[in-house]
């Protein structure tokens, strides 16, 4: 079911399903919501109450007017009030793309509810501030462009970025759902995301890495160098982390193999 959930002063769009003790957060990434995951939750929600929100700007959250509501340290003092309202002490918790720079930075900074973690295609962002500062710029240009071509425009483009090249093998019922989950948002929404919550804008998680002793699973594509080649640094510098390379996949294993991503993911539990 889909519900209403008033956090720190936002309305949050929450998928949820199941009835279990345990709870597993699920975080979608950029452009995306809660109903990426909605393949998955048949499986999950037998073991797990599933909870899969829509985040700030995204589906249909709000999108707040300030960009500092954005930042990273909002959205994961809003994941915690999210499981405190909800009645849950602790989650594991899978993020992915964006979702998984949250995801990480919420077992960097409230590690207490963090059972297990679950990173796809994610990294811990830039390490050093001049590398944040150019992607900064990149990603505000992008903002802009966003506010300018408007939501269907820049879909279209985002679809074609090198990124997610491997989507043209994908059926055409499976490109065309998410286009309609990223038409959910709004231009506004994912500009202020971009600019709040970007790459460039987000606090680095490199040294942080060492200091997190919940178990993780890394999971990446074969086919998506850049990421791969990131986790499996991350797994270098992390305590109890392990790296899925996800043959035939690129940034999306969930969408890509997803068969393969939902077995290494319950090979954790």
């Amino acid at each position: 079911m889909r519900r209403t959930v008033q956090v720190r002063g936002v309305s949050y769009s929450v998928l949820q399903a199941g009835d279990g003790e345990e709870c597993l957060l699920l975080l979608h990434g950029f452009t995306g919501s809660g109903d990426v995951f909605a393949p998955f939750f048949a499986n999950w929600a037998r073991r797990w109450t599933v909870l899969a929100p829509d985040l700030l700007g995204h589906g249909r959250t709000a999108a707040p007017a300030s960009v500092e509501r954005y930042r990273m340290a909002e959205q994961v003092a809003d994941l915690a009030a999210l499981l405190d309202t909800l009645s849950f002490s602790r989650a594991h918790v899978l993020g992915y793309s964006m979702g998984g720079r949250i995801a990480l930075s919420f077992a960097v900074q409230y590690p207490e509810y963090v059972s297990q973690l679950i990173l796809e295609s994610a990294s811990p962002g830039l390490a050093t501030p001049s590398e944040r500062a150019l992607r900064r710029e990149a990603d505000e240009r992008l903002a802009g462009e966003i506010e300018d071509i408007g939501l269907s425009a820049f879909i279209e483009r985002w679809e074609k970025i090198p990124l997610f090249s491997t989507h043209s093998a994908l059926p055409e019922g499976v490109r065309m759902r998410q286009r309609e989950i990223r038409e959910q948002g709004t231009a506004f929404g994912y500009a202020q995301s971009l600019r709040g919550i970007g790459t460039g804008a987000q606090p680095s998680n490199w040294d942080q890495l060492g200091t997190l002793t919940m178990p993780t699973l890394l999971v990446t594509g074969e086919l998506d160098a850049k990421f791969t080649a990131i986790n499996a640094q991350m797994a270098r510098e992390m305590k109890a982390a392990r790296h899925v390379v996800i043959e035939e996949a690129g940034h999306t294993p969930h969408l890509e193999q997803p068969d393969a991503f939902a077995a290494a993911v319950e090979t954790c539990f």
